[in-house]
């Protein structure tokens, strides 16, 4: 039994994220968060974890599709953290790891901002133990087909959920 956990300094399991997570006002959705990335760790990956993806999906959002967040893959095995802002463009993601588009359209964090007035969404970032190296995935490789690949190639995966409501 694994205790493959990812935890968070910036927010606890089911808590509201805080606004330098929510989305900033020049993505044009009406929020004026900092769109920072949150801080996020993770202990004890399964034996076989040769690389870890972290994704952030909303569910909630009003697509029929939910909507991706954050895409991260080919994170070192060796890595168990990702700092504040390592989603952002100027982040640090540990080496070798790639950014991913979100539904957005660029690679990178892009953070909550639900439509004004409805229900709190969720916001799931689940990190990922695969097995293989590296997932044969560009910076322009659409969140399914990511999706895709984890769904064959993951070891085990923890989630932690933030909310978001305006």
């Amino acid at each position: 039994m694994s205790d493959f956990v990812l935890t968070s300094n910036s927010f606890n399991d089911g808590d509201y994220l805080g606004s330098d997570h929510i989305l900033s006002e020049s993505y044009g959705f009406g929020c004026s968060g900092g769109n920072v990335s949150p801080h996020l760790a993770w202990t004890d990956p399964p034996d076989g974890t040769k690389s870890f993806a972290l994704t952030c999906y909303d569910p909630d959002a009003p697509t029929g599709s939910g909507f991706w967040h954050w895409v991260l893959v080919n994170i070192p095995a060796d890595a168990r953290e990702l700092e504040p802002g390592a989603g952002s463009e100027s982040g640090n993601p540990p080496g070798g790891a790639l950014q991913v588009r979100t539904d957005f359209g660029p690679p990178g964090y892009g953070g909550p901002c639900p439509p004004e007035g409805d229900h709190p969404h969720r916001y799931i970032f689940t990190i990922h133990a695969v097995g293989l190296e590296g997932l044969p995935v560009t910076a322009d490789t659409s969140a399914a087909v990511v999706g895709f690949y984890l769904n064959f190639n993951t070891i085990a995966k923890s989630s932690l959920m933030g909310l978001y409501k305006r």
